[in-house]
């Protein structure tokens, strides 16, 4: 299977089913479906793969199970109701990650950034926030970036964090505790031909944002490079 460059409407019919039947007994008399839809979901996920490989410096690309784990789950729902991936990134100098998440419903959708980041990362993205906001702030405001993502997400603190006051003029991006850029896709649109396109589309806009941030935590407050160190 290649050049794939949408979800057949098999495999949302295949994850509709699932949702109304997640069990092992199902999942098991319907093995073939499952194995059908995983591979279709594959081929479309290399064909992003193959784009990412062009626009970005990406070591590779992880698939997750759609097997769940669910020992310290509250729901014992052996499946889980999508399939998704994520691209990581070469060498230390540059962060950020991607991430894809294709599931019916119009809960499909892409994203990337730094979901719940090292407290280490966290202090000094604070530290330089806390410093000069507007190189974010330009960024986060520029019309690329409100025409794909809309606003910065990720969960906030509902006061000041410890160690910044809390009538500091940039106080609403301080209270960030994740920086997270995401973009959601109805089911038509995921089963369009030319979706993969859209997804690297998405994902190149995320660059000005990883360029900063990775800048941010490759150097110190006084912007001495920690990667000789």
């Amino acid at each position: 299977m290649a050049n794939i460059t949408y979800l057949d409407e098999s495999v949302f019919q295949f994850l509709k089913a699932l949702e109304g039947n997640n069990n092992r007994e199902w999942f098991a008399k319907n093995k073939p479906k499952y194995v059908a839809a995983n591979d279709h979901f594959k081929a479309l996920a290399e064909e992003i793969n193959v784009g990412m490989q062009k626009q970005d410096n990406i070591e590779k690309m992880k698939l997750y199970r759609i097997y769940r784990d669910v020992r310290f789950s509250k729901s014992k729902e052996p499946y889980k109701n999508s399939f998704s991936g994520g691209f990581s990134r070469k060498t230390k100098a540059l962060r950020g990650g991607y991430y894809f998440h294709l599931e019916p419903g119009g809960k499909s959708m892409v994203g990337g950034g730094f979901w719940q980041p090292e407290a280490s990362d966290l202090k000094r993205i604070r530290e330089e926030i806390a410093a000069d906001a507007t190189p974010l702030r330009k960024i986060i405001n520029s019309s690329s970036f409100k025409t794909h993502f809309g606003e910065l997400g990720g969960e906030q603190l509902k006061t000041a964090p410890k160690g910044f006051p809390k009538d500091h003029p940039d106080i609403d991006l301080l209270r960030y505790k994740s920086f997270i850029v995401s973009k959601y896709f109805t089911d038509k649109e995921v089963e369009t031909p030319g979706f993969s396109e859209e997804v690297l589309k998405y994902f190149n806009a995320t660059r000005p944002f990883f360029d900063y941030m990775s800048e941010v935590l490759t150097t110190d407050v006084n912007g001495v490079s920690l990667l000789d160190k």
